[in-house]
């Protein structure tokens, strides 16, 4: 049957929405951080956690703007990049899934595209001991600044072949990151993995990463 919820995470300054789908037999736990003017809807998201469902691994989709701050950064876009706040609740939502009976047993893995690859990764190295993995779908992991040395989560940086300024970035923070990582280009894709196969690709490497590098749970 498996679990199937929409919930609410209670944090101290939102309450933020989340879709959590995955197997009774999960062996894992991914979060994800959409990425700029997206949400938890992102078509491209939703299809990668489909593929995460079916190795076993439970996911969660969560909106880290509220609506009245998403009409807002839907104006001016200037939330969207605000990594500080971001990071912020994704670290809590993280708290918040340890202590759901549910899912608190279970390794977490983050998952982030766009900037909300650069708050994965930010809250990675605030959460060492509870975030096991990072996978950044055509990220901005520049964004999270001097965290990149502070993360100690093996790390996969995914990148279109044709998103050539991404891709200088990605290379520039891989050169950063202190833990294990690894960068990685998809031949053919522009920034939003749009060409056939291209996210396929992209799911199935994230698939692979959080299941060699997520814990068995006790």
């Amino acid at each position: 049957m498996g679990v199937r919820a929409e919930a609410t995470v209670p944090l101290r300054d939102a309450r933020l929405p989340a879709d959590v789908d995955g197997p009774d037999d999960a062996v894992g736990v991914v979060l994800f951080a959409h990425g700029s003017g997206s949400s938890r809807h992102s078509p491209r998201n939703v299809a990668v956690a489909r593929v995460l469902q079916r190795r076993r691994l439970v996911t969660v989709l969560v909106d880290l703007l509220t609506a009245e701050e998403d009409a807002v950064d839907a104006r001016t876009a200037e939330l969207r990049f605000d990594i500080e706040l971001l990071a912020g609740r994704l670290a809590g939502t993280v708290d918040w899934l340890a202590a759901e009976p549910a899912l608190g047993r279970l390794p977490v893995g983050l998952f982030g595209a766009s900037t909300g690859a650069a708050a994965a990764l930010v809250a990675a190295a605030a959460r060492p001991q509870r975030v096991a993995a990072v996978v950044s779908r055509g990220g901005r992991p520049d964004l999270a600044g001097p965290a990149l040395a502070g993360v100690r989560a093996p790390t996969l940086l995914l990148v279109g072949g044709l998103d050539e300024q991404v891709i200088t970035l990605n290379e520039q923070a891989a050169g950063l990151l202190t833990g294990p990582h690894e960068f990685r280009v998809v031949p053919g894709a522009t920034h939003l993995f749009e060409e056939p196969g291209t996210l396929d690709e992209v799911a199935d490497a994230a698939a692979d990463w959080f299941s060699r590098h997520l814990p068995v749970p006790a």
